[in-house]
């Protein structure tokens, strides 16, 4: 995983009133847990572009005071009328201890089915994936040029060395569906003399 750098302050009281004061200087209240003791700290919402507004996944490398911790985002808290970032979780990577993050789905080539005219149809954006964070990749990769018209790909087709992906084995990734010219081709059938 690539890694991104976030430079921020360490907070000295925790609760709402501290909250509420930091997001009107147009930061935002974070928390590092995971590791030895959890640290409470803001940065600036501005900081945040290239971690959550991206579809990679990366190590976020978030510098307190000269300390450098190296985290992954866990969870981003929004303002529910203005989508505003108000939180932010980042859980500390311990060597040798595995973390959980959301890796984007890339999608190789160019489906069988659909040059024969089917919909190809993305379902999960994003694999929920568990491993050690230097043998998480930047993106999961999928091959879908051998998908006719009514082929899939599920969670439990997917094979990443080092990685457990933690969705239902089951769960359609991506699939090539019927369209209805396709199904009206099929239909009509050969032509009568």
């Amino acid at each position: 995983m690539k890694s991104v750098t976030l430079s921020g302050s360490l907070r000295a009281n925790v609760g709402k009133v501290d909250a509420k004061a930091i997001r009107e200087k147009g930061n935002v209240p974070c928390v590092i847990y995971g590791g030895k003791e959890q640290i409470h700290f803001e940065a600036d919402i501005r900081a945040f572009k290239p971690i959550i507004f991206t579809p990679n996944a990366h190590i976020v490398e978030v510098n307190l005071d000269g300390k450098v911790y190296k985290t992954v985002l866990q969870e981003a808290q929004y303002h529910k009328i203005t989508d505003k970032l108000i939180h932010a979780d980042f859980l500390e990577i311990v060597e040798g201890k595995p973390v959980t993050a959301n890796i984007p789905v890339v999608l190789t080539g160019q489906s069988e089915g659909v040059k024969k005219g089917g919909k190809l149809v993305l379902k999960l954006r994003k694999l929920k994936a568990r491993g050690l964070a230097n043998e998480l990749p930047d993106t999961i990769n999928i091959a879908i040029d051998k998908l006719d018209i009514g082929d899939g790909i599920a969670v439990g087709d997917i094979d990443i060395k080092g990685v457990t992906l933690l969705n239902a084995k089951n769960v359609s990734v991506v699939s090539v569906q019927t369209t209805r010219a396709v199904a009206a081709e099929n239909n009509a059938g050969p032509a009568k003399k």
